[in-house]
């Protein structure tokens, strides 16, 4: 057989859209062969959450989504994923206004010479910045503002995009998985477990260090083994923007002091989305609001005219079309399996899978299924709200401290957020990235397994140790 006819023969991977086409089909399928059923969920009274009814599960008649219907859930997906999907939108017109001044083109090519000979340091040292973020304010859509920039800096030194947005997604994913100090997880777990929040920090530090330790390593072998052979970037052949070039003439470039005053606008403005996100709880609405703030205020300083802003602004938004896309195809899965009413029936039959495990292995049990119930339930606080009451008495009756089960809910969401199609915050930092989704995930699956492994062993440590202080 000639070398043609076997090179038409290998496998090639779907395109994005295929991929999660051929999930949504399957969740349709599904509301046809399991059960159909239902929680209740009250609001708490401390928090204002909706929360699960924990003994109000019943079985109601199956609501199967037909062919028509499983079509007509993709337009519902993008309307329940507007924010996120014009979030991606706003962020990238935004940021093209401030490129558009040339302000961080010459930033960035500043920052690389000044870091040549040290690039070693670059990822340890970005990813630590990125995971405080990701352990204070639970960060992860807000990663969207800041991959453009490491994608340059990433480029700059010789790697490939895929390295940039680890830099930014996997370093904040390290702090969001360590969750010290994260109010939309820890904080939610704790409290509806009624333990002191916050507590058991020392322990929770532990696993952020193993888990930077690991990522790190993982991304920076990564980038080695890009740099030395470009061929093996897992976006090699993905037709991709040029790269920054760095010649030695441009060494004496200087920062026009327009471009200063961009640079300091689009940094103030940084701040007060993040003072935003501390103090007053803003979201995507406000993150998005923020940008456009930050770009209009760019485009004053750096003395470009309106027409030129909004040319700019067009064009950004437009480059990640395709990911803003993704973001509400994705959405579509978990309409078609609310419209079917299989999500609750999924969580219930989990939920039975780990009373009927050995106790000894209970613990990491419920972090696997929480692993698992991360796909139909991506948002942390959204996750924990619906599990916690369930696994808290769950955890009372098997023996397990609930600081324990408080652990095993947050890792099992945190983790596959990196690489889940239901995540918007992952599919926003990729449509603003242009990566697509499938070579991310080829590139990210065994950090992944590496992650799970770690946490299993905390897992089990701390439900050995009884965790406490109860």
């Amino acid at each position: 057989m000639s070398e043609k006819v076997k090179e038409k023969k290998r496998f090639k991977v779907p395109h994005t859209f295929v991929i999660i086409f051929a999930i949504i089909v399957l969740a349709a399928v599904l509301t046809y062969l399991v059960p159909a059923g239902v929680y209740d969920r009250v609001e708490d009274p401390n928090t204002g959450r909706k929360v699960v009814d924990v003994q109000s599960f019943r079985y109601v008649e199956k609501t199967p989504v037909n062919p028509w219907a499983m079509i007509n859930a993709i337009p519902k997906g993008m309307i329940d994923a507007a924010s996120i999907i014009f979030a991606v939108f706003i962020v990238g017109g935004a940021f093209e206004m401030v490129s558009a001044t040339g302000a961080i083109d010459a930033v960035v090519v500043r920052l690389i010479l000044r870091l040549k000979n040290k690039e070693k340091l670059v990822i340890p040292l970005l990813m630590a910045i990125f995971s405080i973020l990701g352990f204070t304010i639970g960060a992860a859509e807000e990663m969207m503002a800041f991959v453009p920039i490491t994608i340059m800096i990433a480029r700059g030194l010789g790697y490939d995009d895929i390295v940039g947005v680890a830099i930014a997604s996997t370093g904040a994913a390290i702090g969001f998985s360590g969750g010290m100090l994260n109010p939309y997880t820890t904080g939610v777990a704790q409290g509806i477990a009624e333990l002191p929040l916050y507590s058991g920090i020392v322990f929770r530090t532990i696993g952020y260090v193993i888990f930077y330790i690991i990522a790190v390593w993982y991304v920076m072998r990564y980038a080695a083994k890009v740099k030395a052979d470009p061929t093996k970037s897992v976006l090699h052949g993905v037709e991709r923007e040029e790269m920054i070039e760095t010649p030695e003439a441009v060494e004496d470039v200087v920062l026009t002091f327009r471009q200063k005053l961009v640079l300091w606008a689009a940094l103030l403005g940084l701040a007060v989305m993040v003072y935003g996100v501390f103090k007053y709880g803003w979201f995507i609405n406000e993150i998005s609001a923020m940008f456009l703030v930050i770009g209009i205020v760019a485009t004053i300083v750096g003395g470009r005219s309106a027409n030129d802003a909004a040319i700019s602004f067009i064009k950004g938004a437009k480059d990640i079309a395709f990911g803003a896309l993704v973001v509400g195809l994705a959405r579509t899965i978990l309409v078609v399996m609310q419209q079917g009413q299989i999500m609750d029936s999924i969580i219930y039959s989990l939920a039975g899978i780990l009373e009927a495990l050995p106790r000894q292995i209970t613990a990491v049990g419920m972090f696997l299924v929480n692993s698992v119930i991360n796909f139909f339930i991506p948002s942390g606080s959204g996750q924990v709200s619906t599990v916690m009451p369930i696994m808290t008495p769950l955890s009372d009756v098997l023996g397990i401290t609930r600081q324990t089960t408080a652990l095993a809910v947050t890792y099992g969401d945190a983790f596959s957020n990196q690489i889940i199609p239901t995540s918007g915050a992952l599919l926003g930092v990729l449509a603003v990235a242009k990566v697509p989704y499938d070579r991310w995930l080829k590139y990210n699956w065994m950090l992944l397994v590496y992650w799970t492994i770690a946490g299993c062993v905390l897992v089990a440590i701390a439900s050995t140790i009884h965790l406490g202080p109860f």
